[in-house]
């Protein structure tokens, strides 16, 4: 497994980044399969927290550590897209998980448009990289 985030510059402005960020992993396993995983509840839950769980378009989800959202995508083997709010008052922003095949393995890619989940756009870097990590472990379990 590699695991690669895009590195933000330390002369970058962080408000100059409230397009979003992009983390990435690429899994020594078969579309199809991460797809399954990503959607299982195991999967789910390390990507998008505890307790939640992905439905189809339209349908709400909700973690444990009070973020939520909506589906607004479900393309299976493709790719899922959910809106985020971190807790109850936080700001709206999108979550786009897409997965390819990527040699033997596949890769899935994440782009968190808008802000999120630390308030800081290095802070979300480290959560979606850590989340890619959980998320694979989880696979190779």
């Amino acid at each position: 497994m590699s695991s690669v985030v895009e590195t933000v510059p330390d002369d970058t402005d962080p408000g100059d980044l409230e397009a979003g960020v992009r983390a990435g992993v690429t899994i020594p396993a078969p579309v199809e399969q991460v797809w399954q995983h990503l959607i299982s509840a195991a999967g789910t839950e390390a990507l998008i927290g505890e307790g939640a769980r992905i439905g189809n378009k339209g349908e709400p989800w909700h973690a444990a550590d009070g973020s939520y959202g909506v589906v607004r995508s479900f393309h299976p083997v493709e790719q899922v897209r959910v809106t985020w709010h971190p807790h109850e008052d936080g700001p709206l922003s999108m979550l786009d998980v897409q997965l390819r095949p990527d040699g033997d393995g596949t890769r899935v890619e994440v782009f968190h448009e808008g802000r999120g989940i630390a308030g800081d756009p290095r802070g979300d870097l480290q959560h979606w990289d850590d989340a890619l990590g959980r998320l694979a472990g989880g696979l190779q379990a």
